[in-house]
Parts: structure tokens; C-alpha cells; sequence
């Protein structure tokens, strides 16, 4: 019985020695932080030290990752939201406090579907500073609750390379101090409500290589310093009230490969310097009162260009033939502007071009595109809305014809030969022959002198009797 006591306990005391070997070496300050920091958004009913006394090891929490360094476990990745069935879920009452800038190994930070419509949650405006030596990654995703503007403390951030604030609530303007993240790669601030211009700063962010404004408020010019983000491959503007003429210092992104800065208000023409843009795939200019003349871009020399959107710019004048030269697109489309000319058939030569928009514009004369391109194209082809184009009496038989554009009307041709003897008198037969092409008044012009000799031949023998 004695023997068997002593082994009991020295078979507790070695499963207790190999139970705290496997808990994965971290400070005990770093672990009550990510406890706190947690609690503070799911809730106080989470129990974290006992649902996940090795946080870092055997008892993994959904949303934290973990580098080993030093000998010791420290939290690099944290991430709260609805994302999938074990993640981290935000209770109403879910809050920031001040635990969370304790992790100071923590290198992204990222919060999707957290705070709800109804509860009204600002970023806090401090402290971020006490992350500015680890922090990479910053992220507000889907959050409808979260209100108030963008900390200019998150310019101290010194070694972040993404920032995404995307379809929150946010307000204000955007601060002069993100132009100080300088290792900034990624900017996405879509879908809030900033307002007032695009800071002149951001030039400064020379390794960024996707800027994302869209669907905002912003207002103003463009800044001539945009033309300095050399490395920047994607820029979306679009659907904001930014205004005025385009710098040609947007020519300088040579690297970019998206541009989009449809619905603003740009005017005043189309810079030269867009023809610069040699790696461009997608262009989407469209409703803007840009007001130009197309002819203007040698788009030649975009000859990477994929996608090409010009619709409602109110430009005008003819279709250059540098445009049917892009061997590349797939798209294009230059609907309601004011247009004219002959509508030129070498786009059916683009072996890529499955989608071609014409309507609401001035075009003249006959559509020359085959069967085989229309019938390629379908309803992505049309040229609808211009009063005075027409198409081939040949094709509107036949099924995959463009709809709203008018049959030409026959060509008919008049033999002046044939119009000067229209009606022949044939002796012999006493026939009148009458030309197949002869016109009404003439018929019955002869029919008139036909009759009237009759009946002066026939009055001597009228008298007589």
C-alpha cells in the first residue's frame, strides 16, 4: 500500500512537470493584456485564462497568432469580428481599452463586422503610438457602428504598410499625417463619409502601390503630387465630387494599372500625358464633363489597355484610328457623348474586343461590321440613339442585329438611257409598251395624246353620218 501511495505521487508530480513544460513560454503580462484586450470586446462573460490557459500553444484562440522570439511567445496577429463560426464575435457592449496597446509585439490588428449601426464606436485617438515600432497592418472592415474621424496619432505608426478603413461610418477629413507613413503600401478608405480634399502628403508615400478612395465626399483638385506615387499600380477616385482639370503630372505613373475617377466632376479636358501610361489595362473615365476631343490621346500608345470606359464625358469630334489599334481590349465603351463621323469597321479586326458600347451619339452613315461580329457580340454591342446611322438592309433579316439602329434605306439607281424613251409604240402590234421604270405623270401624259388622236380621226366620219 505504501509502495503503491509513493508512485502515485511521483507519477502526479511528473505529469504536472510535463503539463507546465508544454505551456508555451510567454509573459505573464503580454498574456493578462490579451485576456483584457479580448474581454473588452466580446464581453466580460469570456473567461480567457480559463478557456485558453496556453494562448500562444495547446489551447490556440481563433484570431490570434503568435512568433516565437527570445525564447519567449509573443501575440503578432489579432483579429475581431463575424468571421467565421469560432471567430471572436463583438457583443454590443464591445469597447477598446487600453489593454489592447499593451501588445507590443503586435503586428496586425484587424476588425470586420464588430461594431453594429446602433452602437456608436469611435477609434481611439491615442495610444497608438505605443505600437508604432511593431505595427504593420491596421484594418476597420464592415464595421456600420463605427463613427468619428481618423486619429492623426495613427501617423506615428512609422512601420505600417497597410491601412484599410473600408465601409464604416467614418467622417472628417483625412489627416496631413498619413503622408508620414512612409512604408505605407496599401491605402483604402472606401465607403466612408470623408469629406473636404485629398491631402497633398500623401505624395509623399512613394511605396504605395494601391490607393482607394471611392465613395466618399471628397471635394477639391486633384494634388499635381499624385504624380509622385511612381509605385503605385492601382488608384480608384471614383464616385466623390473632386473637380477641376486633370494634372498632367498624372502621367508620371508609369507603373499603374488600374485608373478609375469615374463619377466626379473633372473638366477641362484630358491631359496629354495619359498616353504616358504605357501599363495601363483598365481606364474608366466615365461621367465626368471632361468635354474634349477624343482625338486628343495617341491611344496607340496604351497598348496594354484592356478595359477603356469614356462613356457620358461629352467628348467630341471623330473616332481616331489609334483607337481601333489596341490590340488588347476587351471593353470599350464611349456611350453618350457627342460624337460624329463614320463609325470605323477596323474595330472588328481587335481579336479581344468582346464588348463595344456607341449609343447615344452623333454618328453618320452605314454600319460596315459583319455578321460574325455581331453575332459574337450579342446585346454587348450597341449603337442605339444616333438618329442618323443605319444599318444594312442585308443584316436585318437575320437574327443578333443591333437594336434601335435603322435600316438604310434602297438604293436605287436611274438609267438615263432608259429615261428618255421610257414608252416605245410598236407598229406591228399596236401595243403600248410601257418601261418598268417609267413614272406615273408620263403614262398618262401618252394615254392623254393616244385618245385625243382617236377621236380626230374618228370626226370626218362622225360629220359624214
Amino acid at each position: 500500500m505504501l509502495l503503491q501511495l509513493v508512485l502515485v505521487g511521483v507519477y502526479i508530480v511528473m505529469y504536472k512537470g510535463v503539463a507546465d513544460a508544454s505551456i508555451s513560454p510567454m509573459e505573464k503580462h503580454e498574456k493578462e493584456a490579451l485576456y483584457s484586450a479580448i474581454q473588452g470586446f466580446v464581453g466580460n462573460e469570456w473567461n480567457g485564462s480559463f478557456l485558453y490557459p496556453d494562448p500562444c500553444g495547446w489551447t490556440t484562440i481563433q484570431g490570434v497568432s503568435c512568433d516565437f522570439s527570445n525564447g519567449l511567445w509573443h501575440v503578432t496577429d489579432l483579429t475581431i469580428g463575424d468571421l467565421y463560426d469560432n471567430s471572436l464575435r463583438c457583443s454590443q457592449a464591445a469597447k477598446f481599452t487600453e489593454h489592447l496597446f499593451n501588445l507590443k509585439h503586435l503586428k496586425r490588428l484587424s476588425f470586420s463586422n464588430c461594431f453594429l449601426s446602433d452602437q456608436h464606436k469611435s477609434i481611439p485617438i491615442s495610444n497608438w503610438d505605443s505600437l508604432a515600432n511593431s505595427l504593420e497592418s491596421l484594418e476597420f472592415r464592415s464595421n456600420p457602428g463605427l463613427v468619428g474621424t481618423i486619429p492623426t496619432s495613427f501617423g506615428y505608426l512609422n512601420n505600417l504598410q497597410s491601412l484599410v478603413l473600408l465601409e464604416n461610418e467614418l467622417k472628417g477629413e483625412i489627416p496631413e499625417a498619413l503622408g508620414n507613413l512612409t512604408k505605407l503600401k496599401r491605402l483604402v478608405l472606401a465607403g466612408n463619409n470623408f469629406i473636404g480634399p485629398i491631402p497633398t502628403s500623401l505624395g509623399r508615400l512613394t511605396n504605395l502601390l494601391i490607393l482607394d478612395t471611392n465613395r466618399n465626399f471628397l471635394s477639391g483638385a486633384l494634388p499635381v503630387t499624385i504624380g509622385d506615387l511612381s509605385s503605385l499600380i492601382k488608384l480608384d477616385l471614383s464616385n466623390n465630387r473632386l473637380h477641376g482639370k486633370l494634372p498632367r503630372e498624372i502621367g508620371g505613373l508609369k507603373s499603374l494599372t488600374l485608373l478609375d475617377l469615374s463619377h466626379n466632376n473633372f473638366s477641362d479636358g484630358l491631359p496629354e500625358t495619359f498616353q504616358e501610361m504605357d501599363s495601363l489595362q483598365e481606364l474608366v473615365l466615365s461621367d465626368n464633363p471632361i468635354g474634349d476631343y477624343v482625338t486628343r490621346i495617341q491611344w496607340r500608345n496604351m497598348k496594354n489597355l484592356e478595359m477603356l470606359d469614356l462613356s457620358n464625358m461629352g467628348l467630341k469630334g471623330n473616332i481616331p484610328n489609334s483607337m481601333t489599334e489596341m490590340k488588347k481590349l476587351r471593353f470599350l465603351s464611349l456611350s453618350n457623348n457627342v460624337l460624329s463621323g463614320t463609325i470605323p469597321s477596323k474595330f472588328e479586326k481587335i481579336s479581344t474586343i468582346n464588348a463595344l458600347y456607341l449609343d447615344g451619339n452623333d454618328f453618320t452613315g452605314k454600319l460596315e461590321f459583319s455578321q460574325r461580329f455581331y453575332t459574337q457580340l450579342r446585346s454587348r454591342f450597341r449603337a442605339s440613339g444616333n438618329v442618323k446611322l443605319c444599318l444594312s438592309l442585308e443584316l436585318t433579316s437575320t437574327s443578333h442585329v443591333p437594336e434601335g439602329v435603322k435600316q438604310c434605306e434602297q438604293e436605287t439607281t436611274v438609267d438615263s438611257k432608259n429615261s428618255d424613251s421610257n414608252l416605245k409604240y410598236d407598229q406591228n402590234s399596236q401595243h403600248i409598251i410601257v418601261s418598268l421604270g417609267h413614272s406615273g405623270h408620263l403614262v398618262s401624259r401618252f394615254t392623254f395624246c393616244y385618245v385625243a388622236r382617236i377621236i380626230l380621226m374618228s370626226l370626218p366620219w362622225i360629220v359624214f353620218l
